[in-house]
């Protein structure tokens, strides 16, 4: 490899940064061209006016030895907070343990209600629906009709933008892991810490205190210091190849100076893999840029609104299950660090899932502020006239969407790029439309970085396929790697 050469990478995200600082560690030359004006792509912690705020919530958990060993090479130990997990779900006014906990939800629910709940359970389990291959079948079938219409069917429908009945159940198989009504009384009587045998049970986690913006930042910094570049605002519009070759050979990349092309030895991207194929220069064939263009994403908007540190509450976030809020989730920026907010303060970052181009996210920011000033006042969480200021950051492409074709699709990519192309390196959750972790996500740029490095032979795609979700520590087992619903597909 020529030192003028070098490997380009396609994005300064997780994925991306990750690849960079281990090829470095190899002694590979490396640039990476970044879009936007920041690091650390949907793990990016935004600052406004002095507040800082995270994209989604990022926990700092993982089972990957190798990964968070990368984590404290990165960032001192005295940087992080070891942060308890809390979070609650709010309908009607009360506000649920999550796990569900009996004692909590008996007196929420109120004596009549509970036992109408335990009725619709008992009615489930004596004449189960008939069809549960969709998730409100396959739920339902598990916890009843009303404790299903509870906790599960607002909140995932505001989460994908469709009607339960139209989810497959595989996800609801997956996502909610050997938990039942009957496990969920087992553990309100017989409490105990570190519970691990249902997911997303674990107790604590790591937390970045400047937020999981400050791990790329540094990271960044790292990168620049061992001898990599790092460009922001900077956009790779063509990834060139030479058919004959097979080989990618070179990147145009634009930025405030025009446009230029750039010889590349390798190219590891990042960015959505639907965008890769239609940079690709000569063009991709015709129905590889059909599949490309058959990919879907699910968007995602934060409104932060400052409110007094009265309005705090314990919790990471709250669920909201409340079929009259639009708003899905409530952060609580104070209970993940206290270095995020002021004192005196604290910052509630209300969380709406939506499609790129909808009215929400073409709504103009003050009346976003409004808009969620409205709904936290109705909850019932802050008092009217109390909130200060407000923030709306969007983030396109915040999930990539699994529909009935969407595998279908990323083969067809897969197969193109491995004949034609075997030297671009598909990395990431958007890189790969893959719903990975964080931890994931940076697993498939280390044996990225090591199939370049070294020859080796990894396949990056097996990533979160033979892994456990992350947050369940329970016995080994084969998975699917999705948390994510199969979704229809558009016709």
């Amino acid at each position: 490899m020529g030192d003028g050469d070098g490997t380009v990478v396609i994005g300064a995200g997780p994925a991306g940064l990750t690849a960079a600082y281990e090829l470095r560690r190899h002694g590979l030359p490396v640039r990476v061209y970044e879009a936007d004006d920041v690091v650390g792509g949907i793990s990016r912690t935004v600052e406004r006016d002095g507040w800082r705020f995270d994209i989604g919530g990022h926990r700092f958990f993982t089972k990957v030895s190798r990964v968070e060993d990368f984590w404290h090479e990165i960032l001192p130990d005295e940087d992080f907070l070891l942060r308890p997990r809390m979070s609650r779900i709010y309908y009607r006014g009360a506000l649920y343990d999550y796990p569900l906990n009996a004692g909590n939800a008996l007196r929420n629910l109120g004596v009549w209600e509970a036992l109408r709940c335990l009725g619709s359970y008992g009615r489930a389990r004596l004449r189960p629906p008939k069809d549960q291959s969709h998730f409100e079948g396959w739920v339902s079938a598990r916890f009843g009709w009303r404790l299903y219409s509870i906790f599960f069917k607002t909140y995932t429908e505001k989460v994908w933008g469709m009607p339960a009945d139209r989810l497959q159940a595989d996800w609801a198989a997956q996502r909610i892991k050997n938990l039942s009504l009957a496990t969920a009384m087992r553990n309100a009587l017989l409490p105990g810490r570190g519970r691990t045998d249902v997911t997303s049970l674990i107790e604590e986690f790591q937390y970045p205190k400047h937020g999981p913006g400050m791990m790329w930042e540094r990271c960044t910094e790292e990168v620049v210091r061992r001898g990599g570049t790092v460009a922001t605002g900077t956009w790779v519009s063509e990834v060139h190849r030479d058919p004959a070759a097979r080989r990618a050979t070179a990147v145009t990349v634009v930025d405030g100076g025009g446009a230029r092309t750039e010889p590349a030895e390798h190219v590891i991207s990042s960015m959505p893999i639907s965008a890769l194929v239609h940079a690709m220069r000569p063009a991709a064939p015709p129905e590889v840029r059909a599949a490309a263009d058959d990919l879907r994403y699910r968007d995602f908007l934060t409104v932060a609104l400052v409110v007094p540190a009265e309005f705090s509450f314990p919790d990471n976030w709250i669920y909201v299950h409340d079929p009259a809020a639009r708003v899905g989730r409530i952060q609580n920026f104070g209970s993940w660090s206290p270095y995020l907010v002021k004192d005196g303060r604290t910052c509630l970052g209300l969380e709406y899932f939506v499609f790129e181009g909808d009215e929400m996210w073409r709504t103009p920011d003050e009346r976003l502020v409004a808009f969620a000033t409205a709904e936290l006042e109705r909850l019932g969480l802050v008092r009217p006239g109390c909130v200060e200021a407000g923030h709306v950051v969007r983030m396109p492409k915040a999930y990539p969407v699994y529909d009935e074709r969407y595998q279908h699709n990323v083969d067809v990519i897969r197969g193109w790029l491995a004949r034609e192309a075997p030297n671009v390196h598909p990395v990431g959750r958007n890189g790969m439309h893959r719903y990975n972790n964080a931890d994931h996500s940076m697993l498939t740029a280390m044996l990225t970085a090591e199939n370049i490095a070294h020859g080796a032979d990894h396949d990056v795609w097996t990533v979160n396929v033979e892994q456990d979700y992350h947050e369940h520590r329970g016995p080994s087992r084969h998975g699917t790697g999705r948390d994510a619903p199969v979704v229809p597909a558009r016709r």
